[in-house]
């Protein structure tokens, strides 16, 4: 939604996507939140563009192939280590304030 209200074109796609492969590959941004590991391959990537990997699977690899994609892409997030912090830090934010409301304590 935040691509969108920059006037991005964003293309949704998922495990199931017929030719993901090709998406991928017309993508400068890609964002892998699927839960498959390592479905988007380094190939995949048209090079230089931005890889976030949001997913996270058994074995501590996430959605991309990190190795493979990391010769393609400009920037990449590595996981662990990644994007996890941020989630962490954003939850424990919003539990704060949710707590504050519920109490009627100021905002921290």
């Amino acid at each position: 939604m935040l691509l969108l209200a920059r006037d991005a074109t964003v293309t949704y796609c998922h495990s199931r996507t017929q030719d993901l492969s090709a998406a991928v590959r017309e993508a400068d941004i890609v964002v892998a939140a699927v839960g498959r590991p390592r479905i988007v391959r380094g190939q995949d990537i048209k090079p230089g563009a931005v890889v976030i990997d949001a997913g996270y699977n058994l074995g501590n690899v996430g959605d991309v192939d990190f190795g493979s994609a990391v010769e393609r892409a400009s920037l990449i997030t590595p996981v662990p280590g990644g994007v996890g912090p941020m989630t962490i830090a954003t939850l424990l934010e919003q539990t704060v304030e949710a707590a504050a409301r519920q109490l009627g304590v100021a905002g921290v």
